[in-house]
Order: structure tokens, then sequence, then C-alpha cells
């Protein structure tokens, strides 16, 4: 048996935890410019049509009384780990989806702590005791089953899907219910006589996969309750990303380059704490209408240095052709390699060769952050930034 814990409302929570004012209130986590979105937002205020990831300006012609927070993410991360921990006096299979959510697999554990149903409450005792919080649990024989039952009886809800339920319990579930059906899937589905999960089962294999391709194929196992994903306690990250709402839309190529450098350095960072070079370089733009373009380029060698990431963020920015004001930036890595492991030279990338002495530097100045403060030192072409 497989738990979903899933936080309830978990940054707009921490907020309320924090400042007892915001108890009961209205609090929307995404700050205060109009031009950004919704990180979460409270139940309070879900009431009013609030969802995360919704525009700011739209949260504010919803909840116009809502109370607009920044996120602060350093604290949210204190919580979580010690949220992980608990998961982990549990089961040693715990597996994090992201900083509020994580499966636990309690297999073979009932011996210590009773039967799976005893363990999540318990779950959810320890937590409510260890930081105050409270969170939703779904219990069932797969990832698929447990994610879908934590968010049946939100918040604080426990769900239990027992094996011999599951041919009833899928039959039943509606379409929209299963990851990876938005709208535009659900009204394809429809289209084929597909409203809920059993539904499925009535079309031929063939009919799936000429409709819908590999996602049929999956659709049709989970159809029948199977989902084989096991509990991996430690899934490597697959790409490293930071990106920004501008305040106001533009044309300006070089205020643009400004946002890159600064966010070349932020994945550079997150590289070496990770310990690991990225061989792929990625930039995300996304144009006044809300169309998004992305454009990557390829390192000959793999790196962490803030200097060449940049390097090819910069060039990709320059290739790119503006027809429309730009209100988002944003450089990502990916094609990850391990810092241990060597490296083959080419004859002449002279460019790509002298990252390494960047990376020496970024190190340094790293080392510099950590025990003088992050803003010490810095670039000049960033100062007034």
């Amino acid at each position: 048996m497989i738990l979903h814990i899933d936080m309830d409302a978990f940054y707009a929570s921490v907020e309320q935890l924090d400042d007892p004012r915001l108890k009961n209130k209205c609090v929307i986590v995404g700050g205060t410019s109009n031009r950004g979105v919704v990180s979460a937002a409270s139940y309070e205020a879900r009431q009013f049509g609030v969802r995360s990831a919704m525009p700011i300006y739209q949260a504010k012609q919803k909840c116009p009384h809502g109370i607009f927070v920044p996120p602060r993410m350093d604290r949210y991360q204190e919580v979580s780990k010690k949220i992980m921990a608990v998961l982990r006096d549990f089961s040693p299979l715990v597996e994090p989806v992201s900083i509020d959510e994580a499966y636990v697999d309690v297999t073979g554990c009932q011996r210590l702590f009773g039967e799976p149903e005893e363990i999540a409450w318990e779950i959810k005792r320890k937590i409510k005791e260890t930081v105050k919080l409270t969170c939703s649990v779904g219990l069932a024989p797969n990832k698929f089953l447990a994610k879908i039952a934590s968010d049946m009886q939100k918040p604080n809800g426990l769900t239990l899907i027992p094996p011999e339920k599951v041919a009833t319990f899928v039959d039943s579930l509606p379409i929209n219910k299963v990851p990876g059906v938005g709208n535009k899937m659900q009204q394809q589905l429809e289209l084929l006589g597909i409203r809920t999960l059993g539904d499925v089962q009535r079309l031929p294999q063939k009919t799936l996969l000429r409709h819908l391709g590999k996602f049929g194929v999956r659709l049709r196992a989970l159809s029948s309750g199977t989902d084989d994903s096991p509990v991996t306690p430690y899934a490597p990250h697959k790409s490293i990303g930071c990106e920004h709402t501008l305040a106001a839309d533009t044309r300006d190529t070089e205020l643009l380059k400004r946002f890159l450098l600064r966010q070349s350095e932020e994945v550079a960072k997150h590289l070496r704490h990770a310990g690991v070079r990225a061989k792929t370089i990625t930039i995300k733009i996304k144009d006044a209408d809300f169309k998004q373009f992305s454009r990557r380029a390829t390192s000959a060698i793999p790196t962490q240095s803030s200097k060449t990431i940049y390097r090819h963020a910069a060039r990709l920015m320059d290739d790119f052709k503006i027809t429309k004001k730009i209100r988002l930036i944003g450089v990502g890595a990916s094609g990850f390699s391990p810092v241990t492991t060597s490296v083959q030279m080419g004859l002449f990338e002279h460019n790509e060769a002298g990252s390494g002495d960047w990376e020496k530097i970024d190190k340094t100045l790293d080392l510099i952050g950590q025990k003088f403060g992050k803003k010490v030192v810095g670039r000049a072409t960033l100062k007034d930034h």
C-alpha cells in the first residue's frame, strides 16, 4: 500500500502559521505585482475562485479584499525538510514529488506501525505535531490511485481505496481527474465517448493508439487500476531553471540580457549545489500575448560556469526574432553529468575550455556570499538591476 501526502495550501498555510493575523483570511502568495502569478491561495481565498498559476491581476479581481504576500521559499523549504523527515521515520521508501507532497510506500511496515490506515492517521498526527500544519492523505495499492485519493477530502482528509474496491472506483472516476487530462484532452476523449476512466476499457486498444498515441496505452493500463510505478526514494533533477516576469513588456534586448545574466548565475549556483554540469542550455520567452517560445543550445563541454551558460543564453537571445514585446524571460539547463565525470577537451574549443576557470571564480564567490552575504560581491553590469 502506498500513501500520497499532500500539504493543504502549503505556502499560504505557512504564512498563516507565522503571522496569526492572517488566520482565516484570504491569503494569496505570489506578490503584489499585477504581472506575477499566484503561487498558492488559502482555502478562504479559493472560495472566491482564486487558484494557483492564476495571474495576480485576475486574483485581485476575484478577491479584491485578499491579502497578497510575496513567497518566502527559504522558509517553505525549511518546513518541507521537517515534513520529509517525519515521513522517513515511518518508511525508507519516501519519494518527494515537490516541496509539499510525497509518496510513501508502507508495504511491510505493519509490524512496526500497524496497518496502513493506522500509519496514515499517525503520519497526519505527527506532521501536525511537528510543523503545526495539516495535510491530506490518499492510501491505495499504487501511486496513481493514492494521488487521486489525497485530493478527494481536502483539506485535512484521509481517503482509503482498498484493493477490493479499485475496480469500482476506477469505473466511475471522471476522466478529468486523471493526471495529464486537461481541457483539450478531455474534449478529445469525450468525442470518443470517454467520460469516466472505466469507459476506456470499452474501446479497442487500436482505437486508443490511433487517436491518443502512447497516452492511450497509459490510459488503458490506468483504466484497469494498474500502475507499476515504484516509489523511488531519490530522483535526480532532470533540469534546473530560473525565470522572471518583467515589470513591463519590452523589446530592449540589452535589458533582457541583464536578466539572462542574473538567471545564468542562479542556474549555475544550483548546478554547483547539485554537483552536476549541464550540456544543454535553454532560454524561455513569453511574449505580451502569453505565447511561449523556447530555444536551446548544446555546450561542447558540460559546464556549471555562469559565464558559459550566459554566453549560450545571450547567443540564443540574439538569434531570436522579437516580433512582439516580451513579458517573461528565463534560462534553463539540462543534460546533466556528475562533476566527477572526466571531460574530453577539444582542440579548437577555446571558449568552452576556459569555463573551468570561471567555475573556480563562481565557487569562490559562493564562499564569499556564504560568509559575508549574497550581495557583497556582484557583477558591475548588475549593480543597478
